[in-house]
């Protein structure tokens, strides 16, 4: 390749873990890594980089596929929130994939449980991560959950590990068990702490700026050290009672 000047794609075995197979020769070898992230039934894929020999892996490419195969999406966060739901249970997120902001909408559903022992079920969201938050509402917040089954989806087929979703997911969780709408017009932001505070994430200024720049009116979030420059109403929550309390007078 080097001699030629024509680039050589290896395509390699990825494990159930989603690693490369085997030793890490092939991986050195090369000069980048992507990972095409998606499946058949979601309309986006992710371009992810986590290797590149001469630049920064800190970017990802956002993929719609069509008929005609896949076209790059200008603006994800409104793609991914052209449908975003009014309904209980349904909550924006501010994340950062790489250096970039990405609105999401995520979605929870709380039910009594049938059996004995209840169901927690994560889409694109760490189900341990998801476990700690439940703990959290049940001591923090007293939102007890232990005998109702609890369901969260990322929609659009976007998996998050972003700690920032954090604040999300709990309102989506909370606005489902009480049945109070908080709209698509709110985002929230922030990592919850195992004392229920809310902390602050990194690119805070980032996110709200996308969050305004797509017609978001409120932002709920850790306590600011300045004023945030976006023009976005911001409200600050700093723990699950100040959560629960936003979403009851929302």
């Amino acid at each position: 390749a080097k001699k030629t000047g024509i680039p050589i794609i290896i395509i390699g075995h990825i494990t159930k873990d989603g690693m490369i197979a085997g030793p890490k020769t092939l991986e050195h070898l090369v000069d980048a890594v992507l990972y095409l992230e998606g499946d058949a039934n979601n309309f986006y894929r992710l371009l992810r980089g986590t290797k590149n020999r001469f630049g920064s892996i800190d970017e990802i490419g956002v993929f719609e596929m069509t008929a005609a195969g896949m076209k790059e999406v200008q603006n994800p966060s409104v793609a991914l929130l052209e449908d975003a739901s009014d309904s209980a249970g349904a909550a924006i997120a501010a994340v950062m994939e790489g250096n970039r902001p990405l609105l999401v909408e995520i979605q929870a559903l709380t039910s009594p449980t049938s059996f004995g022992y209840p169901n927690r079920r994560a889409v694109g969201f760490d189900q341990n991560r998801l476990s700690l938050l439940l703990a959290v509402l049940a001591r923090r917040a007293k939102i007890n959950l232990a005998n109702t089954d609890v369901y969260l989806n990322i929609i659009g087929g976007i998996k998050i590990d972003d700690p920032g979703a954090d604040l999300a997911v709990a309102a989506a969780i909370i606005s489902s068990a009480l049945d109070k709408t908080i709209g698509a017009k709110t985002v929230f932001l922030g990592e919850v702490g195992l004392s229920g505070e809310v902390r602050r994430t990194k690119a805070l200024e980032k996110r709200l700026e996308e969050a305004a720049k797509i017609g978001v009116k409120k932002a709920a979030g850790p306590k600011l050290k300045t004023l945030t420059r976006s023009k976005i109403a911001y409200v600050e929550i700093l723990n699950m009672s100040d959560l629960v309390n936003f979403i009851k007078s929302n």
